[in-house]
C-alpha cells in the first residue's frame, strides 16, 4: 500500500499497524484534480491491485482526516471534508472521537459536561486547560478547531514489531502458556507478511507474578516472516526459560532487525510438507484479509469451552 500511495505522493508516513498520511498537494497540482479526486483513484487501485479495500480521509490536517477516516463504515469508502466544513463535521462528534483523545482524557471531559467536540470550542481554552494539563488542554482544544500543525513526515516502518498478551489471571499451565505463545506467532507474522518485511531476530519477554521477567534474543538462519520459521524460534526462547512452575502473567514477542521482505531469499526446500505448509499460509493470509484478522488460525490457540456438568 505504501509503494502504491508513492506513486502520487512522495510525502508518504506510514503509522503502523494500519495507517498511513500522504500529502498530495503536489499530485493535485500535477494531475489537476481535486484530494478527493485522487482518494477515489487509490481506493480504486488499491481493490484491483491488492484485493483490499481502504477508508480514507481527506482533509487539510492530520487529526481530521484520521477522524473522516474513522468514520466510514466498513470495508472501506472516502470522506473528504473541505476546510469550510471542518467545523461541520467536528462538532457533533462525541469528545471521546477527538483524535488523540485517551479514554480517561474523555471521561475527565464528561464530567464537566463536555460530551462533544463541538462543546469544547465553545467554552474558553483555559477551562480545557485546567482540566487536562495546560500542554494537553491546548492540543485538545486545537484539534477541536481543525487545527494540527504537524507536517506529514516521509517514514519507512519500523525496524521492529511486536506483540503482547496478557494473562486474566497467573498462568501455570505449560502447554497453555505455549498456545498462548503460538498465537503470538501467528499474529507478528500476519503482521510481517502484511508490511511485507522479514525478521533477522526474534526477542521474548515472559513477565512473571511479583514483577520479574525474562528476556531472551536469538537470531533466525535466515531472515523470514513465516510462522513455521518464527514458531519453531519461538519456542526454542520458551524452552530456554526453563519454566516449571513460574506464574506467568504475560508475554512479548518481537521481531527485531527488520528487512524488506524482498530481500530474504527463497530457496527451494524440494521439502513437499513445508512448501505446502507455506501455500495454505498464502491462502490462510487470504482468507483472514477477506473476512478479519483471527478468522483462521492454528486449533490450538482457540479455548476449549469447558465441560458441561
Amino acid at each position: 500500500m505504501l509503494e502504491l500511495l508513492r506513486e502520487f505522493s512522495p510525502l508518504v508516513q506510514a503509522l503502523p499497524p494500519r495507517a498511513a498520511l500522504v500529502q498530495v498537494r503536489g499530485a493535485q497540482r500535477y494531475f489537476g484534480v481535486d484530494a478527493e479526486r485522487i482518494a477515489e483513484v487509490i481506493r480504486l487501485r488499491a481493490v484491483a491491485r491488492l484485493g483490499t479495500d481502504v477508508r480514507i480521509g481527506v482533509a487539510g490536517t492530520w487529526a481530521v482526516a484520521a477522524m473522516a477516516s474513522a468514520r466510514i463504515p466498513g470495508p472501506g469508502g472516502v470522506l473528504a471534508v473541505p476546510g469550510e466544513r471542518v467545523a461541520e463535521f467536528l462538532g457533533p462528534l462525541p469528545v471521546e472521537e477527538l483524535y488523540g483523545l485517551g479514554s480517561r482524557q474523555a471521561e475527565a471531559l464528561r464530567g464537566y459536561g463536555l460530551h462533544t467536540v463541538g462543546a469544547l470550542t465553545e467554552v474558553p481554552p483555559g477551562v480545557v486547560e485546567r482540566i487536562l494539563g495546560r500542554r494537553a488542554g491546548r492540543v485538545v482544544v486545537e484539534r477541536a478547531r481543525g487545527i494540527d500543525p504537524r507536517p506529514v513526515t516521509p517514514r519507512d516502518l519500523p525496524s521492529s514489531a511486536a506483540v503482547r498478551s496478557r494473562f486474566a489471571r497467573e498462568e501455570l499451565d505449560g502447554p497453555h502458556a505455549r498456545a498462548e505463545l503460538l498465537g503470538l506467532v501467528v499474529r507478528l507474522g500476519a503482521t510481517l507478511r502484511g508490511r511485507r518485511q522479514a525478521a533477522r531476530a526474534l526477542t521474548l519477554t515472559l513477565r512473571f507474578a511479583g514483577g520479574t521477567r525474562w528476556e531472551k534474543t536469538r537470531r533466525l538462519p535466515e531472515p523470514s516472516a513465516h510462522d513455521e520459521d518464527l514458531r519453531t524460534l519461538a519456542y526454542r526462547l520458551m524452552d530456554a526459560a526453563g519454566l516449571q512452575r513460574a506464574r506467568l502473567t504475560g508475554m512479548v514477542l518481537r521481531a527485531e532487525d527488520l528487512t524488506g521482505a524482498e530481500r530474504a531469499a527463497r530457496q527451494l526446500t524440494l521439502d513437499p510438507v513445508r512448501e505446502a505448509r507455506l501455500t495454505v499460509e498464502s491462502a490462510i493470509d487470504r482468507a483472514n484479509a477477506r473476512f478479519g484478522p483471527g478468522t483462521v488460525r492454528p486449533a490450538a490457540t482457540f479455548r476449549r469451552a469447558p465441560a458441561a456438568a
